[in-house]
Order: C-alpha cells, then sequence, then structure tokens
C-alpha cells in the first residue's frame, strides 16, 4: 500500500496508486449546494488535497474518479474555468511578497483568455472581476474560485509587523471583493484556512461566505473517521499490531488515543489527524508526527503573551462565538488555539448549547504541554528526558526517586521565571507549574484536582501496577501534605484495588522554588 504523505495533488494520488480515502459523496453534495464557502480546519489536515478534489472535478476529469463514490453520482462532467489560488507557498513576512503573488495569478489568467495585463489600470478585485466576466463569456459557463490558505499571508505577519499585517489586510480586501461584483460569473467558491476572521476583515463589504467548519455535513470532508480506519487500513493495523506484540483490537485502542478525537461539530463523530495516521501506517510505528512537523509560529508569538494558564482554559465549557467568530489577536488566544487543531470539541450541552474544549489525543496534549512548560518555566534541565526518568521511576514503583527527579527538575528552573511579587502570584505559579509537570507524564491516567467525596485531590497517577497520590503544599509539611490524604479519605476508592497504592505528601518552598520536604507512605 503507497500512502500519499506529503502529496497533495488529487491527480498524482489516483494515477500513481496512491490510497485514497473516498470523500467524494460529500464533495457532490457540496458542490450541489452552490454558493460561496468557507471552511477552517488545522494544518497537515488535507485542506489542500480537497481543494485539487474539486479543482479536478470542475475541469470535468471523469476518468480520475472512477470507482469512487461520485462516479454513480455525477452525470454531466461538466467543464467549467477554474482559478486556484494556494497561498501555501509564499513567504508573506517579505513586504510586496502578496502583491508579487496576486499579481502573478491574474497575469496569467489575463494571457489565458488573451486580456490585457492591466495591472497599472485597475485594482486587483476588479481585474479579477474583467477575468471571470470574459471567462464566462468565452465558454459560456460560470467560474470556479478556489483559495487555499486565504488566511497565511495576515498569519505570518500577525505579532510581527502591525503595518504589514494592514496591508496585507486591505490587499485582500480587495481581492477577495470580486466575490461581490461578480456573483453573476460564479458558479461555486471555496476559500480554505485555519482561522475564520471576523467582518472587520478581509470579508467585510460583501456577503460572508458560507461558514461549513461546524456543519455536521461536513464534519468528516478532511481527516480519516474510524470506520475509515478499518475499511482502508486493515491490513497496516494488523502489521502494527504484530509489530507492538498486541491483539488488532488493542492497537485500535492506542491509534485512537494517539491520533483520533478531534470533533467538528455537535454531532461529535471522531476524526483522525490524516498526516500522522498515514506516517504511523507506513512506518508502522507511533511517533508525534504532526507535532514535529511544526508548531506554526504566529501560535508561537501569541502564546507570548498569554498570561493564562492551560488548566485554566482547557476542560471548560464555551460558547461558540467564544472559539469560533472573532478577530484574531493576541488578547484572545483561545479561537487561535481551538482552530489550529491544539484544542477540540469533547462534548456538546444541547440545553446551553455549549462545547466543551480539551485536547484532541495523547499526540497533541503531549506536544503542546512540553511546548507550553518550556516556554513558561524555560528549565535547564532537558524536558523530554526528565519526562522519561519519571515514567521509568513509576513504572518501578521507586516512589522515593521521585523526590530527587522532581527536586532536580524545579532546582533547574531559573530564579527569574519563579519569582513572583505577591502571595497570590505565588501559588498560582505552584499550582499552574505541578499541573504541566503531572500533565506531562500523562502517558498514565493522570488526574489533577481530582474531585472526590469530601475533597479535591492535587493529582492521583495510576500506572497498570501502581496507584500514586499526591497532596503538594505551599511552604508547609509533608506531614501536613500527607494528613490531608488521610483525613479527606483521597486514598479511600482505592481500598480494594489490587495495584500498591503510594500517599506522597510534599511541600514546595516559594524560597528556593523547589522541594523543601517529601515523605511517603506505602
Amino acid at each position: 500500500m503507497k500512502y500519499p504523505i506529503g502529496i497533495q495533488s488529487f491527480d498524482r494520488i489516483i494515477e500513481d496508486g496512491y490510497v485514497y480515502v473516498d470523500k467524494t459523496d460529500m464533495i457532490y453534495d457540496l458542490t450541489h449546494e452552490g454558493g460561496i464557502y468557507f471552511l477552517s480546519r488545522p494544518r497537515r489536515f488535507g485542506k489542500s488535497l480537497l481543494v485539487s478534489t474539486l479543482k479536478n472535478y470542475y475541469l470535468g476529469r471523469k476518468d480520475l474518479f472512477k470507482g469512487l463514490a461520485i462516479d454513480g453520482m455525477e452525470k454531466e462532467w461538466n467543464v467549467y474555468p477554474v482559478f486556484h489560488v494556494d497561498f501555501n507557498g509564499g513567504n508573506f513576512t517579505n513586504a510586496g511578497e502578496l502583491e508579487l503573488k496576486l499579481n502573478f495569478c491574474l497575469s496569467e489568467w489575463e494571457h489565458l483568455y488573451d486580456m490585457p495585463v492591466r495591472q497599472n489600470e485597475l485594482g486587483y478585485g476588479d481585474r479579477f472581476v474583467e477575468i471571470l466576466r470574459t471567462a464566462h463569456a468565452k465558454t459560456g459557463r460560470r467560474a470556479v474560485v478556489l483559495i487555499d490558505e486565504y488566511d497565511k499571508p495576515i498569519l505570518d505577519v500577525l505579532d510581527m509587523s502591525r503595518e504589514l499585517e494592514d496591508r496585507h489586510r486591505n490587499v485582500l480586501k480587495a481581492f477577495y471583493s470580486v466575490f461581490k461584483g461578480a456573483d453573476a460569473h460564479l458558479q461555486f467558491v471555496l476559500l480554505t484556512g485555519v482561522t475564520k476572521f471576523s467582518q472587520v476583515s478581509v470579508f467585510s463589504g460583501f456577503n460572508q461566505p458560507k461558514d461549513i467548519s461546524m456543519d455536521a455535513r461536513y464534519e468528516t470532508l478532511c481527516g480519516i473517521t474510524q470506520d475509515e480506519l478499518e475499511r482502508y487500513f486493515a491490513e497496516p493495523v494488523e502489521l502494527m499490531a504484530k509489530d507492538y506484540k498486541c491483539s488488532t483490537d488493542e492497537m485500535k485502542q492506542r491509534l485512537r488515543r494517539q491520533y483520533d478525537g478531534y470533533h467538528f461539530s455537535d454531532r461529535m463523530t471522531g476524526v483522525y489527524n490524516p498526516f500522522s495516521l498515514l506516517n504511523a501506517m507506513d512506518s508502522r510505528r507511533m511517533y508525534d508526527y504532526w507535532f514535529r512537523s511544526g508548531t506554526p509560529t504566529y501560535l508561537i508569538r501569541l502564546l507570548a503573551h498569554f498570561n493564562e494558564n492551560m488548566n485554566e482554559l482547557t476542560g471548560k465549557y464555551y460558547a461558540m462565538e467564544e472559539f469560533i467568530d472573532y478577530k484574531a489577536d493576541v488578547e484572545r488566544p483561545l479561537p487561535m488555539i481551538y482552530q489550529s487543531g491544539y484544542l477540540t470539541i469533547k462534548d456538546y450541552n444541547m440545553r446551553h448549547n455549549t462545547f466543551l474544549l480539551d485536547f484532541p489525543n495523547d499526540e497533541v496534549k503531549k506536544g503542546f504541554l512540553t511546548m507550553i512548560a518550556s516556554s513558561y518555566l524555560q528549565p535547564r534541565e532537558r524536558l523530554n528526558g526528565w519526562i522519561f526518568d519519571v515514567i521509568d521511576a513509576m513504572e518501578a514503583g521507586e516512589a522515593d526517586s521521585l523526590r530527587t527527579l522532581f527536586t532536580s527538575f524545579l532546582s533547574s528552573i531559573p530564579y527569574t521565571m519563579r519569582r513572583k511579587d505577591n502571595e497570590a502570584e505565588r501559588e498560582r505559579y505552584f499550582q499552574y507549574t505541578f499541573y504541566l509537570i503531572m500533565r506531562l507524564i500523562s502517558v498514565y491516567t493522570v488526574y489533577t484536582e481530582k474531585v472526590q467525596s469530601q475533597g479535591r485531590v492535587d493529582c492521583v497517577v495510576e500506572t497498570p501496577q501502581y496507584v500514586y497520590i499526591f497532596e503538594f503544599k505551599l511552604d508547609g509539611t509533608a506531614d501536613e501534605a500527607l494528613s490531608q490524604i488521610e483525613d479527606k479519605g483521597y486514598a479511600r476508592e482505592y481500598e480494594s484495588d489490587s495495584r500498591r497504592v503510594f500517599k506522597i505528601g510534599a511541600s514546595f518552598s516559594s524560597e528556593t522554588g523547589t522541594i523543601s520536604d517529601w515523605k511517603v507512605q506505602d
């Protein structure tokens, strides 16, 4: 089986025999609804392949679709004039790059339809309207416009250069204004991107594209569902199970925890990250492929201004407008974090029409928290190596050695990072530090601030052989922490558990920034 890793061309995938997960039934429905559409999905989620598929469909290349769902649905296979703009390849941090890109596209289309190049006579929108009008007149069919990563020229410079950001907004606003003036010449329009900018941005001045990003009918238009995994990848999953020395069902569960978990509507159909899943099928190894492919620079820049803690942001219900409809800026990073794929919908409350947001899967949770922890704490100790040492100690039941590991890691955090001016900030830093640390080792079941009948335990870590119950105190004593575990009965629910239970009381010193007292009860 050939896997189209990094290949975004539909015709190449079909002609060269790569595996293709058939989405053409949804494409048929989408194209026969008509109109102007917008679709938001995270990076490397198949948006460019969708655009390429639509392009070949509207070019009437019936031979490429033989045997696919749309082959039995479409009867006419008309050929339309297609105008495709792909902003993926440009580096728009360079002033003038956006204008060069648009002028190149417009000039090519003017040549294609034997028109004079009117670069110095008309604006971008007016030139495009004339091109669409001419294409309609010469072919007898309305035009199809496909714009991939429409927002990249803005995201590239977001929080870098306000002057260049405003310039790009104005240029794109002029270019996209064509959708108002050329309505009579348009058959179908799709814009894809990561973010949805508000009406005060590039879409002002004309009717908004219909946003299908959370439309239940198209929630699986990009990505791979569990049914599709089992239908298209049964053989490689079995081979992976042999490599990992587990059953096929267990292998599916591992893949689901690692790469599944995205939801794009209130229907809550699970979607795998296609980039990670295809890489895993190809190499037959479960690595963090999507996260290793790079964190967008715009998100790193936004998070540098982020004053909230991730534990205050995740695991909460939000109204849709709080993470979908917005103007991207540094003061409200939640929508950017969500639409970039680092958070997803985990539950829907129909009564209140609110959505629970949290990490989609283990790959994203581990990678994102590692990035946040490295930025927030800036430890001198190598983070990944320390995490593996903690996991090894927990697997071996070496509760006493955890003190050394925690102490060394906390000691490696620079004083300037942990210095806080008041008691409330010191308490917040202390809580968030341990939240990040415990979530980072959540290769096992980890509960932070776990609610029980008599209180809220700081942290519980469950491994196959051991249960670790942690209670931390700021500038207190380990005995006080252990007394709280006993008084509140935090270990009571594990009385009939066959695993060995460790109760750990620890004190964190705000003066030294590390562990000052540590006791273990077995």
